[in-house]
C-alpha cells in the first residue's frame, strides 16, 4: 500500500469494506496501528457509520463524506465531519478533524464503492459467514437491533451485488479464518 500512489490529493486512501460484523473495524484499527510508524504517526480512520443519518442512510450518506472529508483532501486541505450519535439520533455539533496525511483509512459498508475506485490506493473487502456476522453484531449492539439489522443486511447484499465490490477489491480478507494464526497480528488473505 505504501508503494502505491496517492490518488486523493496527496493522500493514499485505503477503503476497508465488507458486510456488518465481518471484522472491518478491527482490521482498519490494526492497519492504522501498523502504519503508526510513518512520519506523522497513526493515520486517521474515518468510520462510515459515523456519517450515517440513522438506519435508512445505509448507502446514501456518500455526499456528506465527499463534501466534508474527501473533497477537502482532494484539494490538499484538511476535512472535518460531524459524527452521528446513534443514541441521540442526530449529528453532534463538534466537528471531528481529518488532517491531510499520507494515508487515510475509510472503514465501513460501501467504503470501497465503485465511484471512489479511481482515488483508492487500496481496496480491502473483509468477509465472514453470515451467522457469525449476525452473532457479532447482536453481541456488540444488543438483540433489540435485530429488526433493523435484518433490513440492514438485505441492503448490504443489494449494494454489494449491484456494486460488485468484492470482485473489485485488491485484497479479500477472511474475518473468521479457521487456519491457525496469530489473530492479534495477522489476517488470512483469501485473494
Amino acid at each position: 500500500m505504501l508503494a502505491g500512489p496517492a490518488r486523493l490529493g496527496r493522500t493514499r486512501l485505503v477503503a476497508v469494506d465488507g458486510p456488518s460484523g465481518a471484522g472491518k473495524s478491527r482490521f482498519a484499527a490494526r492497519l492504522a496501528d501498523a502504519l503508526a510508524v510513518l512520519p506523522g504517526g497513526r493515520p486517521p480512520v474515518v468510520h462510515t457509520d459515523d456519517l450515517l443519518d440513522g438506519w435508512d442512510d445505509q448507502v446514501t450518506f456518500w455526499p456528506r463524506l465527499d463534501d466534508w472529508v474527501l473533497s477537502p483532501l482532494r484539494a490538499g486541505r484538511p476535512g472535518a465531519y460531524r459524527r452521528y450519535s446513534w443514541v441521540r439520533q442526530r449529528f453532534l455539533p463538534r466537528p471531528v478533524p481529518v488532517p491531510v496525511t499520507s494515508v487515510l483509512v475509510l472503514e465501513g459498508v460501501s467504503a470501497a464503492r465503485a465511484v471512489i475506485g479511481p482515488e483508492l490506493t487500496l481496496a480491502v473487502f473483509v468477509t465472514a459467514p453470515a451467522p457469525l456476522r449476525l452473532a457479532r453484531a447482536v453481541a456488540r449492539d444488543g438483540p433489540e437491533i435485530l429488526p433493523e439489522l435484518r433490513r440492514w443486511h438485505a441492503g448490504e447484499r443489494a449494494h454489494f451485488t449491484a456494486d460488485d465490490t468484492a470482485s473489485r477489491a485488491d485484497l479479500l480478507v477472511d474475518g473468521a479464518p479457521a487456519l491457525p494464526h496469530d489473530a492479534d497480528r495477522y489476517y488470512v488473505r483469501i485473494r
